[in-house]
């Protein structure tokens, strides 16, 4: 919920800054009417004053602007006494931040002043503004109505009277019957309640209705200001987010001394709780609600423990339904984004660790000789989610550290094909004519059957198939090697018999030679159809059967280039297949016009 900390004497500890003081530079004399004889009406006469001297630099005649804030109950008789003579008086107490006020009692050693204003200041002493005016007569005075007469009113005669002439009170409340606020943190209430400098303007002295024409003292003896006491209660201000408070710069160590700095709850921070905690940004910072002591709590960010602070962005918290909109800060352990959820370029997500983890992202492990730069983000060295390099033509394997099947000549510009059959010395280029190194021929689909004179007549059926561990020719960067029968578009019956699951445009991006199958990266530009499998307009996988079963990716496709492809889906593993069945063109808009129309009115 909402805290409130406690209420206690701002004065305390603090020393009043006066104009005057009394026997600044010299020993002055003055007089006053003891308290005891002023409990009565003035129809009782009012005793004997007495006289005596103040000197400021005597302590035992001294009375400094330190007399009105000390502790009355250990000092009841202290007091601050003014210069003679001096009309207008100031008595300011500057605090070293900021502070909230509930009231304010001035107790007088003197007669109350006829004329007096109670201001604050909100920003250190620049701008003030009025509390309350204090006089006889608030119409003549300052151009109000008396708050006797008009409730509400800025100004009040209740506290201006002579009577008493010693230990007269003025009051002030913040919140009184007219200035009724419901929750303590709103605006309003900070607008009427926070301060940084109380003052008392003393503008008009007056005289102690005794003063009779016997007097034998010299009037201007009593003419002074006098206080005993300057109480100013009020709290810390924390926004409702702290019940406790600690020293702020500046302030003596003393018991009983409201401190200015808080203690902070609610996740929040700063001097007055004003703003979340460094990791706590995901939603706008609000001060708790003192109405339903709502508490308002500051939200962490995610940020996966790879950050230590977040920053609240408008645009994201807008961009998520105002959901969330933290942004986290400098993200570590080579991580980026919002939510440091990614992995930086140079880096990928290692699926083993859990996304928290210091060592999510691990360095991509690609040879430098074997991979491609130019990627389509050319600050990726490696795919971020699976770690697997970008290769330059005829480099195969995961970091792009050897030539593909059918290709020799690792180097600087990738591997060249084999000017053979089949394949070749990875060094030499030499074609290998025995068997011995070869045991199995690698026929792409339409591609030239080698010279069946060579093979050895004893060669079973089953030595020609396809074997899982070995690498086919890949048609991704050189087609030449393998010479595709291709799917054509024929007629709208031939097209829809082939029920098709799904039909895209999409980019070629790259391919990866997985040993056991290929995965080809694509990035799909427009969906003309989906089945069960959901495809999106982002990069994805689309996975050729004729890899692996026949040594080579049939139909061609070549990075960089737009093809239409139309194929089969394997629902139970959300993978797009495409095999020798599929349709797969080089992109034009005719004839993605044409499969739209199809795909429309055509099949039933």
């Amino acid at each position: 919920h909402s805290c409130n900390p406690p209420v206690g004497n701002l004065a305390t500890g603090r020393t009043p800054i006066t104009l005057t003081t009394c026997g600044q530079n010299s020993t002055e004399l003055y007089c006053f009417y003891p308290d005891q004889n002023l409990l009565h009406q003035v129809t009782h006469g009012c005793g004997q004053p007495r006289c005596t001297k103040c000197n400021a630099n005597q302590p035992d005649n001294s009375h400094l602007p330190a007399d009105m804030t000390d502790d009355f109950f250990a000092n009841p008789i202290s007091w601050w006494q003014s210069a003679q003579g001096v009309h207008r008086e100031e008595i300011r107490l500057d605090f070293e931040t900021e502070f909230y006020l509930t009231h304010v009692i001035a107790v007088f050693k003197s007669p109350r002043p006829a004329a007096m204003v109670l201001e604050r200041s909100q920003d250190y002493g620049q701008t003030w503004r009025p509390y309350k005016y204090f006089s006889v007569n608030c119409t003549s005075t300052f151009g109000l109505q008396d708050d006797l007469i008009e409730e509400g009113s800025m100004c009040t005669s209740r506290y201006s009277d002579a009577v008493p002439c010693t230990r007269g009170e003025v009051i002030y409340r913040a919140l009184s019957p007219a200035n009724k606020i419901e929750d303590p943190y709103s605006p309003e209430a900070q607008d009427l309640l926070k301060l940084t400098n109380l003052r008392l303007l003393l503008l008009k002295r007056q005289d102690c209705p005794c003063h009779g024409s016997g007097l034998v003292e010299k009037p201007q003896r009593f003419a002074h200001y006098a206080i005993y006491d300057l109480i100013i209660r009020g709290s810390c201000f924390c926004n409702g987010h702290a019940e406790e408070c600690e020293l702020a710069n500046r302030t003596a160590v003393m018991e009983n001394v409201v401190h200015g700095k808080c203690i902070c709850r609610h996740n929040t921070a700063g001097d007055h709780c004003e703003k979340c905690a460094p990791l706590y940004n995901d939603q706008p910072w609000k001060p708790g609600d003192g109405k339903t002591g709502a508490p308002n709590e500051c939200r962490k960010c995610r940020c996966h423990n790879h950050a230590d602070s977040c920053h609240f962005d408008l645009s994201v918290w807008l961009a998520s339904g105002k959901r969330s909109g933290g942004v986290c800060d400098n993200c570590k352990h080579n991580t980026e984004g919002h939510r440091c959820q990614r992995c930086k370029p140079g880096y990928y997500r290692d699926r083993g660790k859990p996304m928290s983890s210091t060592e999510v992202c691990k360095p991509c492990a690609c040879q430098p000789m074997g991979s491609a730069n130019t990627t389509f983000s050319r600050s990726w060295r490696c795919h971020p989610k699976t770690g697997f390099c970008y290769c330059k033509p005829g480099v195969a394997g995961p970091n792009c550290d050897r030539c593909l099947m059918g290709y020799w000549g690792f180097g600087e510009n990738g591997c060249q094909p084999c000017d053979c059959a089949r394949d070749c010395d990875q060094h030499t280029g030499n074609c290998f004519n025995g068997y011995d190194n070869e045991p199995f021929f690698n026929i792409p689909i339409g591609g030239q059957i080698p010279d069946l004179a060579q093979t050895p007549t004893n060669e079973s059926e089953e030595e020609w198939k396809w074997n899982d561990h070995e690498q086919g020719f890949s048609a991704l960067r050189h087609p030449e090697k393998c010479v595709c029968k291709e799917k054509v578009l024929g007629s709208v019956t031939d097209f829809c018999q082939m029920k098709y699951a799904y039909v895209i445009k999409a980019r070629i991006l790259s391919a990866h030679d997985k040993g056991t199958h290929a995965e080809v990266v694509v990035k799909v530009k427009k969906v003309l159809k989906s089945g069960k499998v959901k495809i999106a307009r982002s990069n994805r996988s689309i996975y050729p059967e004729s890899w692996t079963n026949r040594g080579c990716t049939c139909p061609i496709l070549n990075p960089g280039t737009d093809y239409l492809i139309a194929g089969q889906e394997d629902s139970r593993t959300s993978k797009l297949l495409v095999n020798m069945n599929s349709l797969v063109k080089p992109w034009k808009a005719y004839l993605g016009k044409q499969v739209s129309d199809i795909l429309r009115t055509g099949c039933k």
